[in-house]
């Protein structure tokens, strides 16, 4: 073999190598960027209110929340991982399930049935601490939202007092976004019969409750106008 053709196939070599390497790292650029432009989840956790119990599921406010962020063309798609009738305990069984996607907002709506059975307080609130840490463990980044929530003085003053407080002090000792109260003007209104029937919202209920969770939601995707 000659030398002038032993320098040829050298060259040829190193020119191979560098053009696989070059594909190799677009490659990892290329998956990236389609990485990145793929959708965001807003995780809405919950019992009956999120679930959207007695209403169609297109009007429960998570999918009126889904039409607004599709209207601003905003890369987040919600997820409904509500659950009819479920309590704290119930939410802390299901979570490592609902937390095997990826989760980059969660919403946590739970403790509204455990306030209507009288459940310890101190027990709704370790559930729930344990649901949000599982959260933090898991997705470290993700952005944390605690949905507030008020009793009828069914279980006298300090219940209801120590209900209405839970979920502020939640959300201060987790660095978390509140919604203060999710029925805001669906109850104790002049209208209530309307917006809310059997214990849950209607349907024209649920846009006041999605008005209410979009206050909170709008500035962490970025949704203002």
């Amino acid at each position: 073999m000659s030398l002038k053709y032993f320098k040829r196939c050298y060259w040829i070599y190193l020119c191979t190598i560098f053009f696989l390497m070059d594909f190799e790292l677009n490659g990892e650029i290329i998956q990236r960027e389609n990485s990145n432009d793929s959708p965001k989840t807003i995780l809405f956790f919950g019992d009956s209110l999120t679930a959207g119990y007695g209403v169609n599921q297109d009007e429960a406010f998570p999918a009126i929340i889904q039409c607004r962020i599709d209207s601003l063309k905003l890369p987040y798609e919600v997820v409904n991982a509500g659950l009819s009738g479920e309590t704290s305990a119930g939410g802390l069984r299901r979570i490592d399930w609902v937390l095997q996607r990826p989760v980059d907002i969660f919403v946590l709506e739970l403790g509204s049935n455990d306030g209507l059975r009288g459940i310890d307080l101190n027990s709704t609130r370790q559930n729930l601490q344990a649901i949000l840490d599982k959260v933090r463990i898991k997705y470290p980044n993700a952005q944390l939202v605690v949905v507030g929530m008020q009793m009828p003085p069914n279980f006298g003053p300090d219940y209801t007092k120590m209900f209405r407080e839970l979920f502020p002090k939640l959300a201060e000792v987790n660095r978390a976004e509140l919604i203060p109260f999710l029925l805001k003007g669906v109850v104790l209104v002049p209208d209530e019969e309307r917006l809310f029937r059997s214990n849950h919202p209607t349907a024209e209920g649920h846009k006041i409750l999605a008005e209410n969770v979009w206050e909170v939601i709008n500035p962490l995707i970025g949704g203002i106008q």
